[in-house]
C-alpha cells in the first residue's frame, strides 16, 4: 500500500484559504461583510514607537504611512477621495507612502494625481515603490506622484530638519522586483544619525539590519487579508511572512520594523479579520 505524499507548508495555505473563501462566500451574512463592509471599513491606527537615537527635537514627531492601494482593483477614485479626507484628519508631521499605487493597470492618472495633490503635511510627502508599481506602471506611478509633489525615493534619502537636529528618511527602490541599492540609499547619512527605511517588502529587513537603521516602514503584506484566530493570516505574498503584520524588532539587532496591512486588496477581494490600515506613528526618544 502507497502512503499519500506530505504536502507542504505552501499547499497546506494556499488550499485553507480556497476552503475559507469557500465557505464565507456559501454563507450570507459573513460574505457580505467580508466582500462589502471590512475592505472598506478603514482603521486608524495609533502606535507609538520609542527610537533611542532619535533626536529630542523629534519627541512627538507624528508620521503618517499608508501603502497598497491598488486603485482599480475593487478600489476606485471615489474611494481613494475618501481615504485623502481621512488622511488629513490625522494631522501628521510627514506622510509616507510605501508603495503599490496601481493593481493591474493604471487608473486615470490625472484625477489620481488631483487626489493626491490634496494630502499635505508640515514636512512633506514621502514614497516609495513596490512590486505591483514595478509590474508596467513605474512611469505612470512616478508621474502621479510627481506632480502631486511627493519625494520618490529612488536609492536615496531626504534629511528632516527641526530645532537644529535632523532625522533622516532613506528609500529604496522595490526590494524584489526593482533596483534596489540600499548603499546608495544610506551613502552621505552620518553613521550615528537616527535613520527610518522605507522599503516596500518587510522581510527584507534581515538584510537591511547589518546598517545603521533605526526603524523600516513596510507594506506588501496586506496582513494576509484573511486571518484566523489563534492562526494568523493564511496566506502572504512573498518576502512578508516573517513581519506580515504590525511592530517587530530583528532578532539581535536594534532595527525595528513596521509592517502596515495596507489599504486595497489583491488577488482575492475580501478581507477578514483584517482592516484596511492607515497608521499614524508617534516618534519617542
Amino acid at each position: 500500500m502507497t502512503s499519500k505524499p506530505l504536502i507542504n507548508r505552501r499547499t497546506f495555505l494556499k488550499k485553507s484559504l480556497q476552503y475559507v473563501l469557500g465557505f464565507i462566500g456559501s454563507v450570507g451574512l459573513p460574505s457580505v461583510y467580508a466582500y462589502q463592509v471590512e475592505p472598506y471599513w478603514i482603521q486608524t491606527k495609533h502606535i507609538d514607537i520609542s527610537l533611542p537615537r532619535l533626536p529630542e527635537a523629534f519627541r512627538g514627531f507624528r508620521i503618517c504611512q499608508f501603502s497598497d492601494i491598488h486603485l482599480g482593483y475593487h478600489f476606485g477614485l471615489e474611494n481613494l477621495s475618501s481615504l485623502v479626507e481621512q488622511i488629513q484628519t490625522v494631522h501628521a508631521d510627514v506622510i509616507c507612502f510605501t508603495g503599490d499605487l496601481f493593481d493591474r493597470e493604471t487608473v486615470d492618472v490625472s484625477e489620481t494625481a488631483r487626489h493626491f495633490s490634496q494630502l499635505n503635511a508640515p514636512y512633506g510627502k514621502i514614497a516609495v515603490l513596490g512590486n505591483h508599481d514595478n509590474w508596467g506602471n513605474r512611469e505612470a506611478v512616478n508621474r502621479v506622484l510627481k506632480t502631486a509633489d511627493f519625494q520618490v525615493l529612488h536609492n536615496t534619502h531626504v534629511p528632516l530638519r527641526k530645532e537644529g537636529e535632523v532625522l533622516f528618511l532613506a528609500g529604496v527602490d522595490d526590494p524584489w522586483v526593482g533596483k534596489p541599492d540600499i548603499t546608495s540609499a544610506l551613502r552621505g547619512i552620518p553613521e550615528e544619525s537616527c535613520t527610518i527605511l522605507l522599503a516596500h517588502e518587510p522581510d527584507f529587513a534581515d538584510e537591511y539590519s547589518r546598517y545603521p537603521i533605526d526603524l523600516q516602514l513596510s507594506g506588501h503584506s496586506h496582513g494576509g487579508q484573511i486571518q484566523l484566530p489563534w492562526v494568523g493570516p493564511l496566506y502572504t505574498p512573498p518576502h512578508s511572512s516573517k513581519y506580515p503584520d504590525g511592530l517587530y524588532t530583528v532578532q539581535n539587532r536594534r532595527l525595528q520594523v513596521y509592517t502596515t496591512r495596507g489599504i486595497g486588496m489583491t488577488r482575492a477581494p475580501v478581507r477578514f479579520n483584517c482592516r484596511p490600515e492607515l497608521t499614524v506613528i508617534t516618534l519617542n526618544p
